[in-house]
């Protein structure tokens, strides 16, 4: 079945959803993108998701054709064109075709696009038991070059860590920033619990601030679990009493070893499952 794309202001059928060439989004990764989750039918966060496609674009000096109000609605529209009860929206804003160089203000006519499919997730066994983490040699972009705030096209640097991960034989990889200290996944956010304290990151720490990362971090502040964001090192996670990751796809799930080392027993623990049940619930909400 052909599944009905939005681009640039109407539903074509997927065949016929094409840009040009010359897209700078294709060419250079200039643009910007949010990958959102579909629960009952129901675009989840959704708010949350289209301000910080606004925020990214704005940093980037991209002028969105859409108002947010018509893209929430353009979402919920390709969502119910493709029936997705539960799925995957991505939604992506490109800066438009221009000429063969990098100048933007030869550009015209951003592009929006937005898919809505079925989603691939982690096997159920990884949920049960935990998976397995490296810390890849790619470090984390430096924040003093692009913030790594802007969800933008180029994922190159992600990318680059998840051959390494997969190199490895694990599903994600850790990693560092420029001073050596936990940054994030290659796709997820990254939460270590010690001594019943949740800690994670903080986004000086050049992460991006993970919109089921902060519902997390809301959810175990509810549960009555102390919430830090604070600067962490790999000896932090091999001492951790639990390790979990979070992101649109991933939800909540637990990492139980590092570089071959075990984290905690080595089995998803309490805190992480608590806060991987209060997600769901709230996904059903």
């Amino acid at each position: 079945m052909s599944l009905q794309i939005y681009l640039s202001g109407k539903l074509v059928p997927q065949e016929q959803a094409t840009v040009s060439v010359f897209d700078h989004g294709l060419l250079y990764g200039d643009g910007v993108f949010e990958g959102i989750r579909v629960y009952g039918g129901k675009v989840f966060l959704e708010k949350q998701h289209i301000d910080r496609l606004y925020e990214s674009a704005l940093s980037i000096r991209l002028q969105i054709p859409e108002t947010p109000e018509q893209m929430t609605q353009a979402v919920r529209d390709t969502v119910a064109a493709n029936n997705i009860t539960d799925g995957y929206v991505r939604l992506v804003v490109t800066r438009g075709a221009g000429t063969l160089g990098i100048d933007p203000a030869r550009t015209a006519n951003p592009q929006t696009i937005i898919i809505a499919d079925s989603i691939s997730l982690y096997p159920q066994e990884l949920y049960d038991n935990g998976l397995a983490l490296v810390t890849a040699s790619t470090i984390r972009n430096h924040s003093a070059a692009l913030s790594p705030r802007i969800k933008s096209l180029n994922y190159l640097n992600n990318i680059m860590a998840k051959i390494e991960g997969t190199d490895a034989g694990t599903v994600e990889a850790l990693m560092l920033n420029h001073k050596g200290e936990v940054a994030e996944c290659t796709g997820d956010n990254i939460f270590i619990v010690k001594d019943g304290v949740l800690k994670t990151p903080p986004p000086e720490a050049g992460i991006l601030e993970g919109i089921t990362r902060n519902a997390v971090m809301g959810l175990a502040r509810e549960a009555g679990i102390e919430v830090q964001e604070a600067a962490l090192v790999r000896h932090d996670i091999f001492v951790a009493d639990e390790c979990f990751l979070t992101g649109t796809a991933a939800e909540v799930i637990a990492a139980v070893s590092l570089d071959g080392r075990t984290i905690g027993t080595g089995r998803p623990g309490p805190v992480t499952q608590n806060l991987l049940v209060r997600f769901r619930e709230l996904t059903q909400t």
